[in-house]
C-alpha cells in the first residue's frame, strides 16, 4: 500500500466522524494535512507518521465544552490506530502514530516526544493562527453562544482573559501564546506571521469598537 493510498482511506476515515463544531470539520483535517505536508518536508521527517496522524488526528470529535476534551487527543489516537491496523498499516509506525496524535493537543498538555509529533502539534496550531484561526475563533465562539466581547474591558486591559464566557478573549487566553509553544523552526517562523495578521485585526477591531 502506498502512502497516498494510506491518505485517501485515513481521509475517508475521518470524513465520517461528526464534527464537534464547525471548525473541526474535515476542511480543518486538510489544512492540517497541508501544513504537516509543508512541515514534513522542511523538518524531514516520516511521512509514513505524520501523514495518517494529521488525517486522524481529530477523528473522535470532543466539544470544546466537553468535560471529557482533555482526554480527547487520547481517544482519537485508540481509534486511529485501531482503524490502521483493519488497512493493513506497518506495526512497527503504529505507536509513532498514536503518539503524534495524542500529543497533538493544546488541552492534553503532552510533551512531543519525537519530531513526527512536533511536526503534527505545530501544524494543528498554525490552523488555529492566522485569517483561518480568526474565523474559527468566531465560529466556536457562535456555536458556544458566547459574546463576541466584554463590553466594559473588550481586550482585556485590565482583567484576566475569560475565554469561557467571551469570545476575543480566546485570543489573548490561548491563541496569541501559541507561537511560543510552536516546536519547529520553521513552524514557528509561520506561526508569528500569522499572530502578527491576528494583532492587525483586534487594533483594527479596537479602533472600530472604542
Amino acid at each position: 500500500m502506498t502512502l497516498a493510498e494510506i491518505q485517501r482511506r485515513c481521509l475517508e476515515f475521518a470524513s465520517r466522524a461528526t464534527a464537534a463544531d464547525a471548525a473541526h470539520d474535515i476542511a480543518h483535517v486538510k489544512r492540517v494535512l497541508k501544513n504537516t505536508l509543508y512541515l514534513s518536508d522542511l523538518e524531514n521527517t516520516n511521512s509514513w507518521v505524520t501523514v495518517p496522524a494529521a488525517c486522524l488526528h481529530d477523528c473522535v470529535p470532543v466539544a470544546k465544552d466537553s468535560a471529557l476534551r482533555a482526554q480527547g487527543s487520547r481517544l482519537a489516537a485508540e481509534a486511529a490506530t485501531g482503524f490502521l491496523v483493519t488497512i493493513g498499516f506497518p506495526d512497527d509506525l503504529l505507536d509513532g502514530v498514536y503518539h503524534a496524535i495524542e500529543a497533538h493537543s493544546f488541552s492534553a498538555r503532552i510533551e512531543p516526544r519525537t519530531a513526527e509529533a512536533r511536526v503534527v502539534q505545530d501544524a494543528d496550531r498554525l490552523d488555529s493562527l492566522g485569517a483561518i484561526g480568526i474565523a474559527r475563533c468566531l465560529l466556536v465562539g457562535g456555536r458556544l453562544d458566547r459574546p463576541l466581547c466584554a463590553v466594559d474591558d473588550p481586550f482585556c486591559d485590565d482583567r484576566e482573559p475569560d475565554d469561557g464566557k467571551y469570545t476575543i478573549d480566546h485570543f489573548y487566553a490561548k491563541l496569541l501564546k501559541l507561537p511560543a509553544t510552536m516546536q519547529t523552526e520553521a513552524g514557528r517562523a509561520e506561526a508569528d506571521r500569522r499572530a502578527s495578521l491576528m494583532r492587525g485585526y483586534l487594533d483594527q477591531l479596537r479602533a472600530e469598537i472604542l
